[in-house]
């Protein structure tokens, strides 16, 4: 039997965290424990009065900085180490799948799951709203194994043994934009990735506690730049991703979305061009803006 733990990072979102952590409850394979990472103790809310007893951790600020603190508490004690967003719900049997799925094939590195829906699309979605998708919805996804380059950061699993010497860059600051294309690129290396809709959930996509729409568009292209020099994105994700934000927001910005800083983005992805013109353009320059 697999030891699976789940790591959640977390900041600014209590209540959602608490309400995320007691949901978790509701697998049929309860999880071996859950870590919750957060910079200060008022982050965690009333989350470690959850009937699962999660172990809270502080950290320095920064999704990759967190993450990887709970890479460091839980080296030793997991053979899966399950990363949620403090907004992501998952399908009853989501632990019980990717058990089955790590244990039928060695060669597997990582899995995520394909979604019943995702809020960061559709502005978001309430955990009511979540579970009344979950069970319309997950039974009619296909249950097929497939192929993926890289893993979406909102719910991926992760085998301890193949991560030996992997870790979060913590030179993608705070939100991390692009850390999970940047971890398991590099974790494909080693072994498959995959996903499959016996694995899914749906990602809240709730907007408070996110970065500002200034930095979430310098780190649009800073951290492409920063990834792309590293080699761990492929040059056809990163124009895709380049050419489809920075349109989005020069034509959305006159009259944005309503939960989306159109402006702030397009700003910040001024700035990041500049930068990069003048040759200094560097993903850290977010934790001062």
């Amino acid at each position: 039997m697999l030891r699976i733990h789940i790591a959640i990072a977390t900041v600014g979102r209590p209540a959602l965290l608490r309400e995320t952590v007691d949901l978790i409850a509701r697998q049929t394979r309860t999880p071996d424990g859950v870590v919750i990472v957060a910079p200060s103790q008022a982050d965690f809310g009333s989350a470690g009065e959850s009937a699962l007893q999660p172990e809270l951790v502080l950290s320095p600020k920064g999704l990759c900085r967190q993450r990887n603190r709970a890479l460091e508490v839980l080296e030793g004690r997991a053979d899966v180490v399950l990363f949620l967003d403090d907004d992501f719900v998952m399908a009853p049997g989501y632990c019980a799948a990717i058990e089955d799925l790590f244990a039928s094939d060695p060669g597997i590195a990582g899995i995520t799951g394909n979604l019943v829906a995702d809020g960061v699309r559709h502005g978001g979605f309430t955990a009511e709203q979540a579970l009344d998708l979950i069970a319309r919805d997950a039974p009619g996804l296909d249950p097929a194994v497939i192929p993926r380059e890289a893993l979406y950061g909102c719910n991926m699993a992760l085998r301890m043994s193949l991560m030996r010497g992997l870790r979060f860059d913590e030179a993608l600051p705070l939100y991390g934009w692009q850390e999970d294309i940047d971890l398991t690129m590099q974790l494909a290396r080693r072994g498959r990735l995959v996903s499959s809709g016996r694995v899914t959930g749906v990602h809240l996509g709730v907007r408070g506690g996110r970065t500002s729409g200034r930095r979430l568009g310098y780190s649009q292209v800073a951290n492409i730049v920063y990834l792309l020099r590293k080699g761990t994105i492929p040059r056809w994700l990163a124009g895709r991703l380049f050419w489809q934000n920075l349109a989005a927001n020069l034509l959305r910005a006159p009259f944005p979305e309503p939960h989306i800083d159109r402006a702030g983005r397009l700003a910040g992805n001024v700035r990041a061009l500049a930068d990069l013109a003048l040759g200094r353009i560097d993903p850290r320059k977010i934790e001062r803006m």
